[in-house]
């Protein structure tokens, strides 16, 4: 592969000195983009209406931000291995598939149509000399004619094909040679300013009213006075267009000349020291280029009175010492501007068919020959650009072209900035002479030249980049590239993090954070949906305990097992984290979750587990509306449920010791019992009179001489139940809150004190008075399998819990869910079992329930 570290490669993409067309092509037709009617030079347009002051000044601001996207360019080809494909590889492996696809598809069609806007150019160049009717003096040979003209584009093009066929190699070696004849153009017209003799240029006025009419120009030869005349701006008509010039449309014209600095990078794929052949090459053409530029304007400024420099484009050739010499040197560079393109398309098309990102579509286009050379991708790229030819002049795409050069340096200096914000360690590019600065000027640079050049094609260039990413994020596979928005959220995030201070929480800003702990997501699935609406834009963790020894096993098997769960939570489209332990027991693995879940101020207050019964397990996942359209995927790597006869793997002792090391941790807990007989989507489509309804009861059932509805505990029942319905997916159901009133007491107070606790809260909710002797025991009353709980000051009984589960059951109409008071656990730990067999007495048959028992101040009626 040829090494081009001089340089050479790059310089005729860069139009030295004025000399090439730019995108935009050139013609007699012209327009503010095309701007001559000669390509020979748009030097003396820019100067001749702009002045010297004013051209000088637009060659820095359009060289500036060229040179900070330069920067941005080498910054990210000296950060490792640059494979094929030059700007599209930078960004793509910089910013993902998606803007690389999408800017790899706009860098092509900007190639393809440059590639025959500069054919077009020169076949119109072309004509102009040897054409028919002939133009001025000298041999003319060729019949002009859409047709023909598309046959003399369709040869040059045809040529441009054969020298990329063959390979980069005779790229290479074809682009020295035109480099030379370009050089040797150059020094031709740096000798005529001091050679020639002064004259006087008659000059043909293409728009004059019988097309006979002529001026006199004068090249006066270096002269104070002219060059005092030629330092201000004297804005004149265009006489290719008849359009009045102004600053920002000559500024557009220059800046077209400028847009070919990713030539080099194009070529990366047949570069044998990419990295560092393209920051030299580069930065090279960019400096000689501009020097030429402020040269050539001083000189024609100096010589050229301003009636020769804006009646005529093509004036270097009259002042010339040999202007055959400046012909052949407007051929060569545009020629090889068009072979540029073409390969620089080839390459581009290669690396996107070879990242499969538009899967069949382009696969045509990774075949190469037995070198490596990928000629499909060069013959399709040829195909496009001769699809393109037939429009003929493409003055109508030129800004579009244009734009899209733009927005693809925009988007380099856009991935550099990225990689430098993200501070990855492996982000090490040994070109150090650039910071986030220079990449932000870049980006705000090339944005405003966009519009400046063109607002329509700036705004249909950025719709067709939007298309682009979004057909790409839907469509394309997942790419092992790495992700630079991953780096960047994770740097925002432990910045956030660290200023995310625990000690200035207050309760106003409260929002439930969970941890659910699931043994098997087969019979938790919509007990996970559940709680990720319970969660209320919270941090929401799904915990899992595996039962064994790390001492006794060869590695951690949890890492097998992540990329299923992270697999489980895609799929039901919940916004969980994932937090997997190994332990001895579950309750030792909770307390570890409890203990290490989250980070800094956003760890678990709340733990929510299922409940702990008799009731065979059922696989819930394969129900789950996520996976009734793709059985195939359900397993997900996870275990089949428990047997109904096999033993579970923990004590109803050890599952009431988890709630209690949850309270003594201040963490709020849920106990979810039915939960999976949970069917959301029907309970919400049902008829819309009467919506459903979520039953609270924000009163201890199990302490009958507690009546109390402004405790910690029911004020945080009531606001998950509140939370609950604000949920989206909850909005239409109605919350319903039973006031348990005794005989003797003044219900209607009690009734209008809730209703104001209530309205301070914000929380609408239906309120319903609920007698509550008819299940009040007699104190009388002493029976085996009476529980004394400590902070009780009541005895009750079994046949006292069944009455309570009648009484919550006969509320009808049926709710979709219900929120119970759960009791603290005893102290004593003997009475576990027979507190757990009290709380299952209460939610016998209730359906979907919910039990909470609230440590935490969650509630505010302050602003």
């Amino acid at each position: 592969r040829p090494q081009t570290a001089s340089g050479i490669a790059f310089l005729p993409a860069v139009s030295p000195a004025g000399i090439a067309p730019c995108q935009g092509g050139a013609g007699s037709s012209g327009s503010p983009l095309t701007g001559n009617t000669h390509p020979s030079t748009r030097e003396g347009f820019v100067v001749g209406h702009a002045g010297l002051y004013q051209a000088l000044a637009m060659f820095a601001v359009a060289y500036f931000i060229i040179g900070m996207t330069v920067l941005s360019v080498c910054a990210i080809a000296t950060n490792g291995a640059l494979d094929a494909g030059g700007a599209y590889y930078m960004i793509s492996r910089a910013l993902g598939p998606e803007f690389g696809g999408s800017i790899g598809i706009m860098f092509f069609l900007a190639n393809v149509c440059g590639s025959a806007l500069y054919v077009l150019g020169l076949v119109e160049a072309v004509v102009d000399s040897f054409g028919i009717p002939p133009v001025g003096t000298g041999v003319h040979v060729l019949p002009q004619s859409y047709w023909y003209e598309l046959l003399y584009g369709t040869v040059l093009l045809a040529l441009c094909l054969l020298v990329c066929l063959v390979g980069a190699s005779i790229y290479a070696k074809a682009t020295f040679l035109i480099f030379l004849i370009v050089a040797a153009v150059l020094g031709t017209i740096l000798v005529s300013f001091f050679a020639t003799r002064p004259l006087r240029v008659p000059i043909r006025l293409p728009h004059s009213p019988n097309g006979s009419e002529t001026d006199n120009g004068s090249f006066t030869g270096f002269s104070l006075d002219t060059l005092r005349d030629n330092l201000g701006g004297g804005y004149a008509v265009d006489y290719t267009t008849g359009q009045m010039m102004s600053f920002s449309s000559v500024f557009a014209v220059m800046f077209n000349g400028c847009t070919g600095i990713m030539a080099g990078s194009n070529m990366s794929g047949d570069l044998k020291h990419p990295s560092y052949s393209i920051p030299r090459g580069t930065i090279s053409a960019v400096l000689f280029t501009y020097l030429v530029y402020n040269l050539l304007a001083f000189l024609m400024c100096a010589t050229c009175n301003r009636i020769l420099l804006q009646k005529d484009y093509g004036f270097l050739r009259d002042i010339s010492i040999f202007p055959p010499l400046v012909t052949v040197g407007i051929y060569a560079a545009t020629l090889s501007a068009a072979m540029s393109n073409l390969i620089g398309a080839s390459r581009i098309l290669y690396a996107l068919a070879r990242d499969d990102l538009f899967g069949r579509a382009l696969a045509l286009a990774k075949k190469t020959s037995a070198s490596g050379n990928p000629v499909m991708a060069v013959i399709l790229s040829w195909l496009v650009v001769q699809v393109v030819l037939f429009s003929g002049k493409l003055n109508t795409i030129a800004g579009v072209v244009t734009t899209f050069f733009l927005l693809v340096y925009a988007t380099v200096n856009l991935a550099c900035l990225a990689l430098e914000w993200a501070s990855a360690p492996n982000f090490r590019p040994t070109f150090r002479y650039f910071t986030w600065h220079t990449c932000l000027l870049g980006i705000a640079g090339c944005c405003v030249m966009m519009f400046l050049i063109s607002p329509v094609s700036a705004s249909v260039s950025l719709g067709f980049l939007l298309l682009l990413l979004l057909a790409l994020h839907y469509l394309s596979p997942s790419s092992t590239w790495g992700y630079i928005s991953q780096a960047l959220i994770f740097h925002q995030v432990r910045k956030y993090l660290l200023m995310l201070d625990v000690r200035k929480d207050h309760v106003k800003f409260w929002r439930p954070q969970m941890l659910l702990m699931v043994q098997n997501p087969r019979g938790s699935a919509r007990l996970i949906d559940f709680v990720n609406d319970l969660k209320k834009s919270g941090l929401y963790v799904l915990g899992h305990v595996e039962l064994q020894d790390l001492d006794m096993l060869p590695s951690d098997p949890l890492q097998s097992q992540q990329d299923s769960w992270l697999s489980l939570v895609d799929k039901l489209n919940v916004k969980a984290f994932v937090s997997l332990t190994l332990a001895p027991s579950v309750r030792h693995g909770v307390r570890q979750l409890l203990f290490t879940s989250g980070l800094g101020g956003m760890r678990p207050n709340t733990l929510v587990l299922g409940f702990y019964d008799d009731e065979a397990p059922q696989d819930g996942l394969a129900r789950h509306p996520a996976f009734t359209s793709a059985r195939e995927e359900v397993p997900l790597g996870f275990p089949p449920l428990r047997a109904p006869t096999a033993p579970k793997l923990l004590s109803a002792r050890e599952y009431v010791g988890i709630v209690a090391d949850a309270l003594k941790m201040l963490r709020n807990v849920l106990l979810a019992r039915q939960l999976e007989s949970l069917d959301k989507a029907w309970e919400l489509r049902r008829a819309a009179s009467p919506p459903p309804t979520i039953h609270v009861w924000p009163v201890n059932l199990l302490r009958p001489d507690s009546a109390r509805y402004a405790d910690t505990c029911s004020l945080f029942l009531l606001q998950m139940a509140c939370v609950l319905n604000m949920a989206r997916a909850w909005r239409r159901a109605r919350l319903r809150l039973f006031l348990c009133v005794e005989a003797g007491t003044m219900p209607h107070a009690q009734e209008e004190k809730l209703r104001q606790l209530l309205k301070d809260l914000r929380i609408q909710a239906q309120i319903q008075l609920v007698p509550w002797d008819a299940i009040t025991p007699e104190e009388e009353e002493e029976e085996e399998g009476v529980v004394n709980f400590p902070t009780n000051t009541t005895q009750v009984s079994d046949e006292y819990v069944c009455a309570a589960n009648k009484l919550v059951l006969e509320q009808s109409p049926a709710p979709a869910v219900r929120f119970l008071y759960l009791p603290r656990p005893p102290a004593d730990t003997s009475l576990y079992p027979l507190y757990l067999h009290q709380l299952e007495l209460l939610t016998r048959g209730l359906g979907p329930t919910v039990l909470v028992h609230g440590v935490s101040a969650v509630t505010s009626t302050q602003l």
